[in-house]
């Protein structure tokens, strides 16, 4: 007889009995040893789940990269830590179509992108970023509320793995940056203009006069050094961050795009997280989306004036109606009049 036994059946006067409730004590034990072990695996595992490494192409600089940062201590705040987002400007964790594809495969990373790209697999979610689509930051904020907007978020979640988790973002109009002034579309014939790897994108640009030609953002620069293509298409800010002004000297306001972001992440990693860290992830979003949809209008405004300031030509002015009209043959190349209709009915009501 064990000493425990033995002390157990000092106290019960049943050996029996007290050997089983020792036997009872042993299993309690070895149970509570296994369920610490197990808490703190799960443990780990959630603290490697929760993290969201965030890329963007933009330069620490920009008030993207400022407002990416206010998100996360939002986030953070709102789940005591629980939620990280780590953020990585400049294309750090690599080229954003690369990036895209990690995020459908269940990857904890997040990408800010746009319609264009996420029209690569909902066509229709495209005309978002089509020329003259929507005119002002209170039309672009008014998407959300639209129910076609919102089934083609669902088809992006569900059969493709990106969860939209907000797009109020506004980065401002895009405008045309070159070396000979615009103010036509006829002006733009013959002109290589970069443009991200995407149709809407590529056709929009076609349809307004230019050729289109793919370039990543970082490549911009040495590629108008180079004379592999004769401008770009940009906001305003984008120039001013990229010293873009010593390779180009005429902005033309054509402001043919304004560009609506999209922040996109798994929808795998999303669906894992705790409900209230989902809430607070889409809200923390949109609240600094905004916020920095409204520095990004100042900055547009800051950024003109260094560029007239540094001797760039800012071409103002401009008829726009023909523009608009060119625009249209975007939409109807790419079978998207009825999808741009659609939307634009839904905001108006």
């Amino acid at each position: 007889m064990s000493i425990s036994t033995r002390q157990a059946t000092s106290r019960t006067g049943n050996p029996r009995t007290a050997a089983l409730k020792t036997r009872l004590t042993s299993l309690g034990l070895s149970l509570a040893v296994a369920a610490l072990a197990v808490g703190a695996t799960q443990g780990s595992a959630r603290a490697q789940e929760h993290t969201l490494r965030f890329n963007h192409v933009l330069a620490p600089s920009e008030p993207y990269h400022k407002g990416f940062e206010a998100w996360a201590e939002g986030v953070a705040e709102r789940t005591d830590g629980g939620l990280k987002i780590e953020v990585f400007p400049s294309s750090q964790l690599g080229v954003e179509e690369d990036i895209i594809e990690q995020i459908r495969q269940g990857a904890n990373i997040g990408q800010n992108t746009d319609a264009a790209r996420l029209g690569n697999y909902v066509p229709g979610i495209a005309v978002v970023n089509g020329p003259y689509f929507v005119g002002s930051i209170e039309e672009a904020f008014a998407l959300a509320d639209s129910p076609t907007m919102q089934a083609w978020q669902e088809e992006l979640a569900e059969s493709h793995g990106l969860k939209v988790v907000c797009f109020d973002w506004v980065q401002g109009f895009r405008h045309f940056y070159t070396n000979r002034e615009v103010r036509t579309p006829a002006d733009l014939d013959g002109l290589r203009i970069r443009t991200p790897p995407a149709p809407i994108w590529q056709e929009s640009i076609r349809a307004l006069g230019a050729e289109p030609v793919a370039m990543n953002f970082g490549d911009v620069y040495p590629g108008l050094q180079q004379r592999a293509i004769d401008g770009a298409e940009l906001v305003y800010p984008n120039i001013t961050a990229a010293n873009l002004n010593e390779v180009l000297e005429f902005a033309n306001e054509t402001a043919h795009i304004l560009l609506v972001n999209f922040q996109v992440v798994s929808s795998e990693w999303f669906d894992g997280l705790p409900d209230d860290y989902q809430t607070a992830l889409v809200e923390e979003c949109r609240k600094a989306g905004q916020e920095t949809s409204a520095v990004m209008q100042e900055a547009a405004d800051k950024s003109k004036e260094t560029l007239r300031e540094r001797g760039m030509t800012i071409v103002e002015g401009i008829d726009l109606e023909p523009f608009r009209e060119a625009g249209e043959k975007a939409y109807e190349v790419l079978g998207l009049v009825d999808a741009k209709n659609k939307v634009q009915a839904e905001m108006k009501k």
